[in-house]
Parts: structure tokens; sequence; C-alpha cells
């Protein structure tokens, strides 16, 4: 009897592992399919084939390349925002190549990404710290009269989150409409009742569900990284700070200090914002928020554009958006990110820059706060092999600043960081600021901020002993889904 049920046991066994041999093979079809890159696609294939009682979790996990559903929902969903918008107040569309008559310039590249044109009549405040950052996003929602937009990746409940969340009672028991998008992974620590509070005080506070839809169902790895507010259609604040004390650069915070952007606009850059905002909380709700989509009043001379970029793109607009930006420099291009795992396009970007005399720096953490991207880190400026190019480590605290410049006429300040994430799996803003007072405004605090650096270079990988160097080289093969 125990040999019949060994042979049956054995025997359900093998039709398992065939069962999901079968998977693993055809799972391999869909990797080729639809992952982004060749080399990406091969690792994938070889490994679900090989492996699939390993690999198949993971690649439904954190293989998946494409956010299945969203753009459905946007078409779905078109013809009532059209309604909504109405002709007369709609995004201007883009001016057509044949029609430009300076088609070479930047700007089209970043229009045709972003599907929508630089809008002139902006005015710009660059706010350097978490402080002033949420003393203006507060004032301005406590000026709110009809309605606020927020939407952040993390909201924790420290002293930071209940001061905001209090005021978003008090505004929603004034009449005013809130609603409150957040991404449950990034917020995944902020308790439930959080939001309850919320709610029963009138706040619409929803997460955007990455694993809604029936192709998401699984995954872990897309995140909604954005950070909006948008006050009554006027006023908009887009850049790195979540919500949490941390962000407010105490240096009792874990990193002995915080150091991050964001930028208050005002003006018509504001309307493409809220229809970015718009399509988010569509798909999170599939609900049309009712909001005042007429073109902003002029409050400034900045030409300015929001171009958001997420995994719903045809292109790799994020990616896209950095290579033209780096392209576009002739005298200089700085740049600060927390996390530097580039692809290779945009590691040859900086190369070719660096040699047509282009002063290249990048600004990056002394301190992690990911380990496993720091050290990835590492190996990419080792790949960058260009003596041209100027590293700094920035020593007061963490670096989190999302902001570039290229020369005097172009400034980038967003959520986007130089990494795999950000350019092919999470949803992001960058506001492109054409203005020189603006960008003069980036080169200060940029100048600021090497002051608070110390310059090392693209050989800190070989400083490095041999054991680290080996860590180093394998968190740089898990970049792809660090």
């Amino acid at each position: 009897m125990e040999s019949l049920e060994m042979s049956f046991l054995l025997g359900l066994a093998s039709l398992l592992y065939t069962a999901i041999e079968i998977t693993g093979i055809f799972t391999a079809l869909v990797a080729i399919r639809e992952t982004r890159t060749p080399q990406g696609a091969v690792a994938w294939a070889i490994s679900l084939v090989t492996f699939p009682i390993v690999t198949l979790p993971l690649y439904w996990i954190f293989g998946r390349s494409k956010f299945h559903g969203y753009v459905d929902a946007m078409r779905t969903g078109r013809k009532e925002f059209q309604r909504r918008i109405g002709d007369r107040h709609d995004v201007p569309p883009v001016t057509p190549l044949s029609e430009r008559r300076l088609p070479h310039l930047p700007r089209t590249v970043f229009e045709t990404l972003a599907e929508s044109p630089f809008l002139g009549g902006n005015a710009m405040e660059l706010l350097v710290n978490g402080t002033a950052t949420f003393e203006a996003v507060f004032a301005a929602i406590e000026a709110a009269e009809r309605y606020v937009l927020i939407q952040f990746y993390i909201v924790r409940d420290d002293s930071l989150g209940k001061e905001l969340g209090e005021l978003l009672v008090r505004k929603a028991r004034e009449g005013v409409r809130v609603r409150f998008l957040y991404d449950e992974l990034g917020s995944y620590t902020t308790p439930a009742a959080y939001w309850e509070t919320l709610r029963a005080a009138g706040v619409e506070a929803h997460p955007f569900h990455t694993t809604r839809g029936p192709g998401n169902r699984f995954q872990l790895n897309f995140r909604n990284h954005r950070k909006i507010v948008v006050v009554d259609g006027h006023t908009a604040f887009v850049g790195g700070h979540n919500v949490g004390t941390e962000y407010l650069g105490g240096k009792d915070n874990g990193y002995g200090g915080w150091r991050d952007t964001h930028a208050r606009i005002s003006g018509p850059a504001v309307l493409p914002i809220q229809v970015c905002f718009g399509k988010d909380w569509y798909w999170a709700t599939s609900e049309i928020p009712d909001l005042d989509l007429s073109m902003p009043a002029r409050q400034g001379d900045a030409e300015v554009l929001a171009l958001p970029t997420g995994p719903v793109d045809a292109l790799e607009n994020c990616s896209l958006m950095f290579i033209q930006a780096i392209a576009s420099a002739k005298e200089r291009f700085w740049i600060a990110s927390p996390y530097f795992v580039p692809d290779t396009s945009v590691m040859k970007a900086l190369q070719m820059a660096a040699m047509r005399g282009v002063d290249v720096r990048i600004m990056l953490p002394k301190k992690p706060d990911h380990l496993m991207v720091y050290l990835a880190g590492f190996a990419c400026l080792k790949e960058l092999g260009q003596p041209g190019i100027r590293v700094f480590r920035y020593v007061d605290g963490f670096l989190h600043q999302k902001v570039f410049l290229a020369d005097n006429g172009l400034a980038g300040v967003g959520t986007a960081n130089l990494d795999n994430r950000s350019f092919r799996l999470n949803f992001e803003i960058t506001m492109l600021v054409e203005d020189p007072d603006f960008c003069k405004d980036v080169e200060s605090m940029f100048l600021d901020d090497f002051n608070h650096c110390i310059e090392t270079g693209p050989n800190e990988y070989d400083d490095k002993n041999i054991l680290h160097q080996t860590i180093i080289r394998f968190a740089r093969l898990l970049s792809p889904i660090l």
C-alpha cells in the first residue's frame, strides 16, 4: 500500500512539474514578446525554461515591463475627458514639424513626448528644502476655495502626515472638494486608520491600484511615483518631496539631514498637470473628476512643459527626455539624482557631452537609503569611463532631489531618477522650464549644493576591495528590478 501511495505522489509531482515547465515555456514566449531590452528577454527566457519553479513567480512579480489596461481605460474615458475640458479650453495641440519655423529645437522632442506644447505665461518658484515646500503647499491649500488635488508616492502617519491630514479634513468640512491619490506600495506602512479618518471627513482618498486589471494582478513592480498638489486649477506643486518628517531635513531623521527640491507653478502650465492627475484618478476610481480645466490666467513669463512619463508610454519617454536634455547642452549639463543606474543610451549621451567639451557634473548622495541601488551606481560610474565627467557626493544628509540644468536656458524639476525604475516602471512627472530667471535660481542652488559635496569621480569603483567590487557587480545585475 505504501508503495502505491509513493508511486501516486511521485506521479503527481511529475505532472505538477510538467505543468510548471510548460507554463515556464509559455511565459518565456511572453517575456520574449514583452521585455523591452534583448538582454532582458534572453535572460528571462533562459531562466524561465531552466528554473521555472524559482523564476515563474519572480517574473510575474518583477519581470513585466508593460502596465496593462491604463491606455485602454484612457481611450474609454477620452470622450468624457474631452466633454469636460471643452474644445475652447483644451490643452493646445503640438505644432506639426512641417509648420515649425525652427523644427530642430530641443523643445520639439519634449513636446512630442508630452503630446502637449510648452506654455508661456507662468510664474515659477524654486522651493529648495522641505520646510519651504510644505509651508508653501499648506498655505496654498489653506487658501483653496473650490478643490485640492493631492498625489504622493509616500504618505506617513507622522507629525507632518497628521498636519496635512488635519488641514485636509478642515478644508473638506468647509466645503472644499479634496481628492487624494496615493501609491499603496509606497505608502504600505501607513495605517488604514489614517485614510479612514480622511474619508470620514469627506476627503476622497484612493490608492492608485497598480494591481488593478487582470494583466496586473500579481505584479508589484509598477509604482505611481508622482508628487503633485493642485489648488483651484491655478497653482501646482511638483518635485521630489513625499509626506514624511524626514523630508523636512532635520538632523535627527536617521540620515543627518535631507536635501530635496520642489517647484511651485502658477499659470497655464497647471492645466496639463491637472489632466495628468485626472487620468490617474480615472484609472484608480473609474470616475472623471469634475475639475476646472479652462486655461489658467498668465502669471509670469516662464515657458513650461509638464512631461508625464510611465510604463504605458509607447516609447521610453523618460529615458528619451534625459537623452535629449543632455544632447541639447552646449556648455554645461548638471544633474542631481539620489540613484544613478542609467541605461546604456543615457550613459553614452553623458559620455558624448563630455567629449564635446560640455561641463558635465553628476551630484549623488554620499549616504544611501537603498543599499543595492547605491552599490549598483558604483558600477555605472565605472562604465562611464570618461575623465571629463565630474562626480560629486553630497555629504550633508541624504540627497533626494531630481533636478537638472542644461546651459542657462533649460531646467528640469520633477520626480524622475536616473535609474531603470524611473525610465521604465514608474509613473513620473517632470517640469521642463525655459526661463533665464528660474535657471539662474537652479544654478545658484547647484553651486550651494556643490559646497556641501566632496568631489570624487568615475574611478570610485577602482578604490574598492575585491569583495566590495564583486558585491557591486552583483548589484548591477539586479539593477533592472531595483
